[in-house]
């Protein structure tokens, strides 16, 4: 599992990060700028409330199939970006394995980028769907390259390890005003995103929409992390805008 991997020094000094990294975003009134979900929602946001996800393990399907993030197996799409460090690549691949998480049988999302042709990130995603069509995000074991050569895995967290917890990826029937976690690993992962449209309208390479979700997506811990993200019905995410760097898709197959 994600983190086991660790000396015990070094598992005891990385709690006391995150404990440290915890009251200081308390004593900071942590998740500034980002509404709350003021108890709502199957993963809501609120920083002065225990984080508690409205779902069960059991309750989880390895079969995603909601509409704005489906993901059926085989599925793919690639995505290109310009970005100052060169062009970047992202191909996205829904694999057949399903992995055992937090007590669920999830399914294995393979996330590879790729800084002119050379490798810079490969990451394995694992999600979940409950009876209502929430989609649940389970965690992700990822691994940085500098050089062509792994040089660390930051970010990566598993639910039900060290405290954390899943959140959702994409609700069932997304409204305006919504307000969710997308993941929770206390100091190291804390995805929060809002629904802000619901109507928008999308042109990339691989095609144009019309009635798809657009949201913003911050963070509780790094307040430089804003991105907005537009899901069209059938396809997922078409479109990230993080400040000037538009990633585009370029193609899809297997939907």
């Amino acid at each position: 599992m994600v983190g086991t991997h660790l000396q015990e020094d070094d598992m005891r000094m990385t709690r006391l990060s995150m404990t440290i990294a915890a009251v200081v975003m308390a004593a900071c009134g942590g998740g500034d700028g980002i509404p709350h979900s003021n108890g709502t929602g199957p993963a809501p946001f609120d920083p002065d409330r225990p984080y508690v996800p409205q779902v069960a393990p059991a309750d989880l399907s390895a079969n995603i199939t909601n509409p704005l993030f489906p993901a059926p197996v085989g599925a793919r799409w690639s995505y290109r970006a310009t970005t100052d460090e060169g062009v970047e690549s992202i191909e996205v691949r829904v694999l057949a394995e399903t992995r055992s998480v937090w007590g669920a049988t999830a399914r294995v999302v393979r996330d590879t980028v790729h800084i002119d042709d050379q490798m810079v990130e490969d990451t394995w995603d694992w999600y979940g769907q409950d009876a209502t069509g929430n989609v649940w995000y389970l965690g992700e074991d990822t691994t940085e390259y500098v050089d062509g050569l792994p040089a660390g895995n930051a970010g990566a967290w598993e639910s039900g390890v060290d405290g954390a917890l899943p959140g959702v990826n994409m609700l069932a029937a997304p409204q305006v005003g919504d307000v969710y976690r997308q993941e929770y690993y206390a100091g190291v992962a804390e995805d929060v995103a809002n629904v802000v449209a619901n109507d928008a309208a999308v042109t990339v390479p691989a095609g144009s929409w019309t009635g798809c979700l657009e949201t913003r997506d911050r963070s509780a811990l790094d307040p430089d992390l804003d991105e907005r993200k537009f899901y069209c019905p059938g396809v997922g995410n078409v479109l990230v805008l993080e400040g000037d760097v538009r990633v585009e898709l370029i193609e899809y197959a297997g939907l």
